[in-house]
């Protein structure tokens, strides 16, 4: 945290850590394209530059919303980890994401994405939580069994894929 916080504002003590642009579009690319390294993350859509890069993963770290391991196949790589506070934002991301397709030209491969989300609901949220403290925090951290059928991630992978091929069949 910041010594030199604005006010004890819960707003604006959110916005102290997650208030520029690419700090949210980093967590986003961890909890929803499964980007965990370095390399990953700099290839995303915005291109990110290295130095902004590795400045958002230091404060993401140090704030608590990631962990950071060294890679154990690779001994220069970093593997990054969401912390249960970071999985908790989903449904601030799944908010978002809605206002955005409701208000903004949202290119349709992502709006495919949030609308599984928005439709799925808090119960849909919850199991996609489940699924990110399995592969972030190991399967003792899952809160539900996991149900039947495709995971919420493969769910959003296929909408996604069925957006930039619309002859794709997405599974339910």
């Amino acid at each position: 945290m910041r010594k030199d916080m604005r006010s004890g504002c819960p707003v604006n003590l959110s916005l102290e850590i997650l208030g520029d642009r690419w700090t949210l579009l980093v967590l986003r690319d961890i909890i929803f394209t499964g980007a965990r390294r370095f390399r990953e993350l700099l290839d995303g859509p915005e291109r990110i530059s290295s130095n902004i890069l590795a400045d958002r993963l230091g404060t993401l770290v140090e704030c608590g919303l990631l962990t950071r391991a060294g890679d154990p196949s690779h001994k220069q790589k970093i593997t990054y980890s969401l912390t249960e506070q970071a999985i908790q934002l989903v449904p601030v991301f799944v908010q978002l994401s809605a206002w955005g397709v409701r208000h903004l030209p949202v290119a349709e491969e992502y709006a495919a994405r949030a609308r599984v989300l928005a439709d799925g609901g808090p119960s849909l949220w919850e199991e996609f939580m489940d699924e990110l403290r399995e592969l972030h925090l190991g399967s003792h951290a899952r809160r539900a069994p996991a149900p039947a059928g495709p995971s919420v991630a493969t769910r959003l992978e296929a909408a996604y894929t069925a957006a930039l091929d619309p002859g794709e069949v997405s599974p339910q």
